[in-house]
């Protein structure tokens, strides 16, 4: 089975996604878009995670728990569940590595915690544009111990890739995949980082705003359901590709 995913979305919990990006619009764009599976990916926090599971409810569409954590290198992973659960419990260990900065919105952008219908439930107050005190590859390690996967994201851009961080994929990193920005191809990415033939690459859409969503998937060849295991079981066989669109 062949499904479309974008496994990189943010909603208004972000300080830097726009206003539209709420839940009911989400799912909206992500159905026009044709899209099989998505995952939000909320910089450092998670909260607005169940509203868009519901939101999506009795559409079809899959939709992944996820955060995209800040390492204590300031490398930007995406961590993806299958169940709210598990993203709390991830969720529970940030809440003690995240600096206890306040947000300054005038500057960086509201944080909005919102329903399945997008109205306003809270603001989170504390600065989620920060670098947690975990190490990459301790927050790998939590990440797999959750029974989720992480894939550091877009490698290549020069603010929180991990690529121009690091100057290279630790070694033993267990990750299955990296995930590239839409500036280059997999085959580029793939020469000039020397990325290992077993991570593959994958590139999802870093929507901050609606149309954004959907502007670069990754496709997988499924056997089963949309689990986590599923699609990093294809990923390991090479059953995926990148589509832009």
């Amino acid at each position: 089975m062949i499904i479309r995913a974008d496994l990189h979305i943010h909603t208004v919990l972000s300080p830097c996604a726009e206003v539209e990006m709420i839940p009911p619009l989400i799912i909206e764009r992500a159905l026009e878009q044709h899209l099989d599976l998505i995952a939000i990916t909320d910089h450092n926090a998670s909260a607005n995670v169940p509203a868009v599971i519901e939101a999506a409810r009795d559409t079809g569409l899959k939709v992944w728990a996820g955060i995209e954590v800040q390492t204590r290198e300031e490398v930007h992973v995406l961590c993806l569940f299958d169940t709210v659960r598990q993203v709390r419990a991830l969720q529970a260990d940030l809440e003690l590595a995240l600096p206890h900065l306040t947000n300054q919105p005038e500057k960086l952008g509201e944080q909005f915690i919102v329903d399945a219908h997008g109205d306003f439930v809270s603001r989170e107050e504390r600065l989620l544009l920060q670098s947690a005190n975990i190490t990459l590859e301790d927050l790998v390690r939590k990440v797999n111990d959750l029974h989720g996967t992480a894939i550091p994201a877009h490698i290549d851009r020069a603010e929180n890739g991990l690529i121009p961080l690091l100057g290279f994929v630790p070694v033993g990193l267990d990750v299955p995949a990296l995930e590239i920005s839409p500036h280059i191809s997999a085959r580029e990415a793939r020469t000039k980082f020397r990325v290992a033939e077993r991570y593959a690459i994958i590139r999802g859409s870093d929507a901050h705003w609606l149309d954004a969503i959907g502007s670069a998937i990754t496709e997988f060849d499924l056997e089963g359901t949309r689990s986590v295991a599923n699609v990093v079981r294809a990923l390991r066989e090479g059953r995926y590709a990148i589509r832009d669109t």
